[in-house]
């Protein structure tokens, strides 16, 4: 059966990691904190997050596993 609140809690988590590193790797591409283009970073992590909410949609290993432990 499917568990609504458990899947948008691992896929909380899940898009939650991938904005961080989106952003770590935004922000860490220029040379100096100066050079930032926050509006770019920002953009970036509002879509990764979107983008990995859309993917759990597909699927979630988290929520797989569970289910096969179960069985």
């Amino acid at each position: 059966m499917f568990d609504l609140k458990k899947w948008i809690k691992a896929a909380g988590i899940r898009a939650i990691r991938t904005v961080a590193q989106t952003a770590a790797a935004t922000i860490g591409t220029s040379a100096t904190m100066g050079d930032v283009n926050w509006q770019r970073v920002l953009s970036s992590f509002v879509l990764a997050g979107i983008l990995s909410l859309l993917t759990s949609a597909g699927g979630l290993s988290e929520m797989e596993n569970e289910t096969q432990e179960k069985k």
